[in-house]
C-alpha cells in the first residue's frame, strides 16, 4: 500500500480529492496552496485501486519537473528508482524501457507527445494523468493529444488539470475543459473561509507617476500619426470610435482585409498596411507610456531597418518624422517609474538586508536597463532571468534563480519566464515595472510572494496609460473567471455540455 508521508492534508484539499477520485476534474486554486498535495492524495488513491496501473504528471519545463520528482520521493513511500524524469535531453531510444519500468512518470508534455507520435509508448495502463499548468491545454498544444490520446486508450482513465488561473472567459474554460476531457470543476480562491487560514497576508500598493512635458509632447505627435491611420481605414469598413479600438480590433480588421485579398480586392492591400502602421505606432506609444525613451529609440532603430510597405510608409510621415527629432533631443530623460522603483528597493533592502526581490518587465531591454539602472543601488545585487529564446540556456537559468535564492543576488529581474515554467521560491517583494493584460500573468506574477509568510506587491502605474487600461482588464477577467468557475462548480454544467457535446455529434 502506498501511503503519504510527511505531509498533513488540509481539508479543502481532501475535499477535492473527493471529487477528483470519481470524476476527471480541473482544479483551480490560489498559487502557495497547495495544488501539489491533492495530485499527491490522488495519485496514491489510484496506485492503490490499481496495484498494477501506472501514473503520468505532465509539467510544462524540466525545472518544474524537476521539483515534482523531488517532491513525490519526499512525500510518497516509492522506491526511487519506480519515479522517473523524462525530458527532451533523455535519447527517444532509451526512453522506452525507461517508460516500462516506471510506476510514476514525470515528463514535459512535448516528450509525451513525442513518444506517442512514434508509437513507442502506450498509456492503457496508466490510472491518472495529471496536467500540471493545465491552462496551456488549448488548441492542439501537446496536453491536448495526450488527454486525447489516453482517454481512448486507457483502461480506467482519470485526469486531473491544475491551474491557477484557466483564463478569463467561459469560452476558454470550456475549451480547457473539453480539450482535458474535463467533467468537474473544482475552485478554493483566498476568500473561501477553508482556504483562508492558510493564506499568507499580501500587502498590495500603487504607485502612480505622471510622464513629464518632454514625454507626453511626443506622444501627442505619435498619437495623431495614429489617429490619422484609423480615420483612414474608416473606408475599409471600420466603425468603432477611434477612441476606444484596440489592438484587437485592428487584428480583427486585418483578419477581414485578409479575406477581401483573397476574394480578388486588390485595394484591401493598402488597408493592410494601415492596419499595420497603426499597429506600430500604437506600439511606440506603449513603449514611451510603460517603458521609457531608450526602448522606444530601440525600437525606432529596428522599425528604420525594416523593408515593409508598412514601415516605409510611416518614417515618410511628417508628424512621425517630427516625433523621432524630438525623442533624438531626449538624451538624458529617464522614466519617472525609475526614481520611484530606486525609492522602493532602498526602502525594503534597507528594513531587511534579507529581503527578496522580484522585479517584472514585459520586455528584454527594459530588463537589461533595470539590471544595469539597479546595480547602482546601495546593497542592491540584480540578476536577470528571461526565457531561452531571449539568450539565456536552462541551465542559465537555473543557476540565476540558485544565486537569488542563496542571496548572492537579492534582486530578480525577469520577464515572463519568471511568472511560471520555472521553480522560483518565493520573494519578499513583487514589483510589477508595466501592467499586463492577461489574468493569467497577473495571478501567476502575484503568486511569487506570500506563500509561506507576508509579502508585498507594488503595481508602478503611469497614469492615463496602457498601465492603468492593462491593470484593470486583467481584474476584470480575474473577477469574471472567478465568478464562471464558481458557477460550473455549482451547476455541475461541465458534464452537461460535455454531454450536449457528444449527443450533437451522434450519427
Amino acid at each position: 500500500m502506498y501511503e503519504l508521508l510527511n505531509l498533513q492534508p488540509r481539508e479543502y484539499q481532501k475535499n477535492i480529492v473527493a471529487t477528483c477520485m470519481s470524476k476527471s476534474c480541473l482544479v483551480v486554486l490560489p498559487t502557495g496552496t497547495g495544488k501539489t498535495a491533492i495530485f499527491l492524495l490522488l495519485a496514491i488513491s489510484r496506485l492503490n485501486k490499481f496495484p498494477d496501473s501506472k501514473i503520468l504528471l505532465c509539467s510544462p519545463t524540466k525545472p518544474l519537473c524537476n521539483q515534482h520528482l523531488n517532491t513525490i520521493l519526499e512525500h510518497i513511500n516509492i522506491e526511487k528508482d519506480k519515479v522517473a524524469l523524462l525530458t527532451g535531453a533523455v535519447n527517444p531510444s532509451e526512453r522506452k524501457a525507461i517508460w516500462e519500468s516506471s510506476k510514476i512518470v514525470i515528463a514535459t508534455p512535448q516528450t509525451v507527445e513525442s513518444d506517442l507520435e512514434r508509437g513507442s509508448i502506450s498509456l492503457e495502463n496508466y490510472s491518472l494523468v495529471c496536467i500540471d499548468e493545465a491552462h496551456r491545454s488549448r488548441m492542439k498544444y501537446a496536453n491536448t493529444i495526450i488527454a486525447s490520446a489516453y482517454t481512448s486508450q486507457a483502461k480506467n482513465p482519470l485526469i486531473l488539470g491544475l491551474t491557477a488561473s484557466p483564463g478569463g472567459t467561459k469560452d476558454k474554460i470550456t475549451e480547457i475543459c473539453q480539450n482535458l476531457n474535463i467533467e468537474a470543476v473544482e475552485i478554493r480562491s483566498e476568500e473561501d473561509l477553508d482556504v483562508k487560514a492558510y493564506v499568507q497576508k499580501k500587502d498590495i500598493e500603487y504607485v502612480k507617476v505622471d510622464l513629464p512635458k518632454e514625454l507626453l509632447d511626443v506622444k501627442a505627435v505619435l498619437r495623431q500619426v495614429y489617429l490619422d491611420r484609423i480615420t483612414e481605414l474608416r473606408k475599409y469598413g471600420l466603425t468603432k470610435p477611434a477612441s476606444i479600438v484596440s489592438r484587437k480590433d485592428l487584428l480583427s480588421m486585418q483578419a477581414i482585409l485578409r479575406k477581401e485579398i483573397d476574394s480578388g480586392n486588390a485595394t484591401a492591400f493598402w488597408g493592410i498596411s494601415l492596419v499595420a502602421q497603426a499597429m506600430k505606432v500604437d506600439h511606440s506609444i506603449e513603449l514611451l507610456e510603460t517603458q521609457g525613451i531608450n526602448q522606444l529609440k530601440k525600437y525606432l532603430s529596428s522599425l528604420s531597418k525594416e523593408q515593409t510597405k508598412a514601415a516605409k510608409a510611416i518614417l515618410k510621415d511628417n508628424n512621425f518624422l517630427k516625433a523621432m527629432d524630438l525623442i533624438e533631443n531626449l538624451n538624458d530623460l529617464e522614466h519617472p517609474k525609475l526614481n520611484e522603483l530606486k525609492k522602493l528597493i532602498q526602502q525594503e533592502l534597507s528594513s531587511d538586508k534579507e529581503s527578496r526581490i522580484i522585479l517584472f518587465a514585459n520586455y528584454r531591454d527594459t530588463v537589461e536597463e533595470l539590471v544595469d539602472f539597479v546595480s547602482k543601488i546601495k546593497d542592491a545585487s540584480p540578476i536577470r532571468l528571461v526565457g531561452q529564446k531571449l539568450g539565456m540556456t536552462q541551465k542559465q537559468q537555473i543557476e540565476a534563480i540558485s544565486r537569488f535564492e542563496s542571496g548572492i543576488n537579492n534582486v530578480l529581474i525577469t520577464t515572463s519566464i519568471g511568472e511560471e515554467g520555472l521553480s522560483i521560491k518565493e520573494a519578499n517583494l513583487a514589483i510589477f515595472y508595466d501592467s499586463v493584460s492577461s489574468e493569467i500573468r497577473s495571478i501567476q506574477r502575484s503568486g511569487r510572494v506570500a506563500r509561506v509568510k507576508p509579502g508585498k506587491i507594488v503595481f508602478l502605474i503611469t497614469t492615463n496609460s496602457r498601465d492603468e487600461a492593462y491593470y484593470w482588464t486583467a481584474k476584470r477577467k480575474e473577477k469574471i473567471m472567478k465568478k464562471t468557475l464558481y458557477t460550473m462548480k455549482q451547476k455541475n454544467e461541465i458534464q452537461s455540455r460535455l454531454n450536449n457535446d457528444k449527443d450533437n455529434n451522434r450519427p
